[in-house]
């Protein structure tokens, strides 16, 4: 058996050692806080929720935040295009050019579908 095999093994069998006794320690040696206020609910400084909790919300804000990530995502790609574009030459060009015409097509099948007209 080699001896970086040997030193691998002996490293993931100690990290598998190590990782639950730190977990035990923790537990053990923690510190504790108990009390009433511990134990509600806190939301971002909003106090205890009075009323119904399960609210409908409007499907136009999923759809609003999927058409975000794609949107976002367009950037994404673009900034390692960027950062290539002289290496890449005109095919990269032509790639990017093509990548942005689907995006605006998208863009305008949105539009012309009136997704984003919240009335």
């Amino acid at each position: 058996m080699s001896s970086e095999l040997f030193y691998s093994a002996a490293a993931l069998i100690l990290i598998a050692a190590l990782v639950p006794c730190g977990m035990i320690a923790t537990t053990i040696f923690g510190p504790r806080s108990k009390g009433k206020m511990k134990n509600e609910a806190y939301e971002s400084g909003i106090g205890p929720v009075i009323g119904a909790v399960d609210q409908k919300f409007s499907v136009k804000f999923y759809l609003l935040a999927i058409l975000f990530l794609i949107f976002d995502i367009e950037a994404v790609f673009m900034y390692p295009w960027a950062v290539a574009v002289r290496e890449l030459g005109w095919f990269g060009f032509t790639e990017m050019v093509v990548f942005m015409l689907l995006l605006l097509t998208g863009l305008i099948y949105i539009l012309k579908k009136g997704v984003l007209n919240w009335r």
